[in-house]
């Protein structure tokens, strides 16, 4: 009889414990959440330096167009298409 019983606990004391390994594992905050957590933790935080990059490119670019007339010109020149007055426009086909 008493070796039923201790095998009956050591049964519902592995099953626990194996319960228990799971939750750890597959839980709503577990390992599998844990790491899922941390990839998308990864991404924002490179996203967040691509944006900051951006915006220091942007704001040198701001500061050049408020106080360079040399980057005025090339800016006008290369996205605008914009000629000076006493230029001439020669098209080869």
């Amino acid at each position: 009889m008493i070796n039923m019983k201790q095998n009956l606990l050591l049964s519902l004391a592995v099953a626990a414990i194996f319960f228990l390994g799971l939750m750890i594992i597959f839980g709503d905050k577990g390992l599998a959440d844990l790491n899922y957590r941390k990839k998308t933790r990864d991404s924002l935080v490179e996203r967040n330096t691509r944006i900051r990059e951006e915006n220091v490119s942007l704001s040198r670019s701001i500061d050049r167009l408020k106080n360079d007339p040399e980057f005025i010109e090339y800016v006008a020149r290369t996205e605008l298409g914009m000629v000076r007055e006493d230029e001439r426009i020669y098209v080869g086909y």
